[in-house]
């Protein structure tokens, strides 16, 4: 994703608790302290004098990901500039783990690639691990391989898209 896409709007308290809307979309690809520098710059922009308060009242290009109200600066930078390099995929690694942390050792450390289906992933390495005798080749049920891979816990996978899997080993 490119700058800009990721956003928040930020809404000014003593503006909104007076019935006038004032607020700003502020990209969330940027350092949390000049994320709150432009908060700053709304809220001296408000009508209400010396406003202080704020909120976040929207937000978009999170992939889903639940921003709060009340969320910290450092948090929603941290959240955008993951899904800003990983998109999709890092967003429901977030969802998944519910941890940044989680979601970056998964990419690190147990990442096994895209592939078109989990079947895909399972033929692959059984093949590159193996030498299958090419009179057998057609009686081997990858899909049950595949189920089979992920019921007992070998792999977790992230679907992004109808024809995109993403396989990690199991943790």
């Amino acid at each position: 994703m490119s700058k800009g896409e990721i956003r928040i709007y930020v809404a000014c308290l003593a503006a909104y608790n007076n019935g006038r809307l004032h607020g700003r979309w502020i990209d969330a690809q940027q350092e949390a302290w000049e994320i709150y520098g432009e908060i700053r710059a709304m809220l001296d922009a408000s009508p209400i004098a010396d406003a202080e308060e704020w909120a976040i009242h929207d937000y978009e290009g999170f992939e889903g990901v639940a921003i709060a109200e009340y969320e910290g600066m450092e948090r929603v930078s941290e959240l955008a500039a993951f899904i800003g390099e990983h998109g999709k995929l890092g967003a429901e690694l977030l969802q998944h783990f519910d941890d940044i942390e989680e979601a970056r050792k998964a990419l690190d450390e147990s990442y096994h690639g895209s592939f078109e289906s989990l079947a895909d992933y399972v033929q692959e390495l059984t093949e590159d691990c193996s030498a299958i005798p090419e009179h057998l080749r057609f009686y081997i049920d990858w899909q049950a391989m595949a189920r089979d891979a992920e019921l007992s816990g070998d792999v977790f996978t992230i679907q992004t898209a109808f024809d995109e899997v993403h396989v990690f080993a199991g943790l």
